[in-house]
């Protein structure tokens, strides 16, 4: 998918659930931040692969747009009701986590090594804490077996 294509397909599912300003405002940051990563030197289809599906970020963008237009109801102490619209002013920052890097997978399998490692160290300190009592142990409950099956 093109830049062109992922906005084409941006702006269509945005058409039906947001304002158009709110539309033309994504238009704009989505193509502006495209440009931005592409001159820090990643490609188009990684910037893109990042984003992930048009769709998804459209529904997001429409759910998070609702939820800022918010209609109160204010009484008064004579029992009148006013209502109107507020809206507040919150920014969502939406950040995807992919392994598309080599140093990504790097790090992911390094701590997994880690962890693999600490839970390693903390079993054999524990059998390390338990071996010089439970040896010994084991070692007279077998000579008591073996010497009460010849008597």
């Amino acid at each position: 998918m093109t830049k062109a294509e992922f906005l084409e397909k941006l702006r269509i599912e945005l058409s039906s659930g947001v304002t158009p300003q709110v539309l033309q405002e994504n238009l704009n940051y989505y193509g502006q931040y495209i440009d931005d990563e592409i001159r820090k030197g990643r490609t188009e289809s990684e910037v893109l692969a990042e984003l992930g599906d048009p769709w998804i970020l459209a529904k997001t963008i429409v759910d998070a747009q609702r939820e800022e237009s918010v209609e109160d109801v204010i009484y008064d102490s004579d029992g009148r009701t006013y209502r109107g619209n507020s809206s507040t002013e919150e920014s969502s920052n939406i950040h995807v986590w992919s392994l598309d890097s080599w140093w990504k997978r790097l790090l992911l399998i390094l701590v997994v090594v880690a962890v693999i490692v600490v839970i390693f160290a903390v079993i054999s300190g524990i059998v390390s804490l338990i071996a010089p009592v439970l040896i010994p142990l084991l070692v007279i409950i077998l000579l008591f077996r073996m010497l009460r099956r010849r008597w």
